[in-house]
């Protein structure tokens, strides 16, 4: 199962990889990436996938969405720092939004000018999306003064704007009472931003406090107390042309696990041999399921399902190639050093970095409560109080 790509897909294939070959390669640097965002912008490469243009993208169908995605992958480009904003925001705001909040936030995404990121989890509800404390109280000049803590926020130490989901019904429960947010990151004093140090020694996501923070009502998408179904909405959105990029890296990355056991002699261990193999036969897979559902709002469950196959394959490649590596595993590329302590090569990063797969973007418990209730019909998982 794959696509047949036309003539005119293959031209517009060969155009982004022609233009991702001349600019890429000077984006490598992490502190490029605001400015490698801006340079997609100007390109018009941000926002293939909205279903409108004319706020500074350009739009593409379903089948060049695809290979772009395919040829940022297989290209030198650093990871996006849009991509928030581009993929989750943009189809939400397109979705649900007013006039008025398209007109203003859709062109400086669309020109790489505003970074996002996003305000759901919180500490003590995990991964339960509905237990939501954060507070916003309406001001006597009409605004919400968010009040809270969110945690697992990525890029939220770059970020420009934070689209929150927020309690704004005093006593509400669970789903019931919430509100879907926009506020601006820049308030000293109301917002501070506390990077997580993981495993791997870096900092992606981060801790976010709210003391009061101002968010203008005329920012609130949806009406208030309907920010549930904004934002299930906007978890749609979460999983479509991305996976098969995605893929693209996990390929790349199973590869040089191939090529690591073949220089240790690992390879000649039948029990490595099947795993490796193994590994392939579910990518493969993996990427049948996501042409299969791509595009479709048909499937009940679809991005339960995928998350659970991607997350379960990337964190067993991690094993695999520290394994496949022997006792060298156990050591740094490098002599430790008071300036450099933790260094880290390609393979354990992998490891520890994919030991959050299950976890971050909904537990793979969650995405099997999920489908256990919406797929299956079975009865609801008692919450705490019910």
């Amino acid at each position: 199962m794959d696509f047949g790509f036309t003539a005119e897909d293959e031209a517009f294939r060969a155009e982004a990889r022609a233009w991702l070959a001349a600019h890429a390669s000077h984006a490598s640097d992490t502190a490029d990436r605001r400015a490698w965002e801006r340079t997609l912008g100007k390109a018009g490469w941000i926002g293939l996938g909205w279903p409108e243009s004319g706020y500074g993208n350009r739009t593409a169908d379903l089948t060049r969405q695809v290979v772009w995605a395919e040829e940022y992958a297989r290209s030198s480009a650093p990871p996006r720092s849009g991509h928030i904003g581009e993929n989750l925001l943009a189809p939400t705001l397109l979705a649900h939004g007013t006039p008025e909040q398209k007109a203003r936030f859709l062109p400086p995404i669309a020109a790489g000018e505003e970074l996002w990121c996003q305000g759901y989890s919180e500490p003590g509800a995990g991964s339960d999306l509905a237990g939501v404390r954060t507070a916003a109280v309406r001001s006597a000049d009409g605004d919400y003064r968010v009040t809270g803590q969110k945690i697992w926020t990525s890029l939220a130490h770059e970020a420009d704007w934070c689209f929150v989901l927020a309690r704004t019904e005093p006593g509400s429960r669970r789903h019931r009472g919430l509100s879907f947010l926009l506020l601006p990151m820049d308030q000293p004093g109301r917002i501070e931003v506390r990077p997580i140090r993981q495993l791997t020694g870096t900092s992606d996501f981060n801790e976010v406090f709210f003391d009061g923070a101002r968010a203008r009502v005329e920012h609130r998408v949806g009406g208030g107390g309907d920010g549930w179904r904004v934002a299930m909405s906007l978890l749609g959105f979460e999983r479509g042309v991305s996976t098969l990029a995605q893929q693209i890296g996990f390929a790349e990355e199973l590869a040089d696990v191939v090529r690591a056991a073949v220089r240790s002699g690992a390879v000649r261990d039948p029990v490595i041999r099947d795993e490796l193999v193994a590994q392939w036969a579910e990518l493969r897979a993996m990427r049948c399921n996501a042409l299969r559902t791509l595009g479709r709002s048909d499937v009940p469950g679809a991005p339960s399902v995928a998350k659970l196959l991607w997350a379960g394959w990337h964190r067993r490649l991690g094993e695999l190639a520290v394994r496949v590596r022997g006792a060298a595993a156990g050591a740094g590329p490098a002599d430790w050093s008071a300036s450099a302590p933790y260094e880290l090569d390609a393979a354990q990063h992998l490891f520890l970095f994919s030991r959050a797969d299950t976890v971050y973007g909904g537990s793979d418990q969650v995405q099997r409560t999920i489908i256990a209730e919406r797929v299956l019909g079975l009865p609801r998982e008692p919450k705490g109080g019910e």
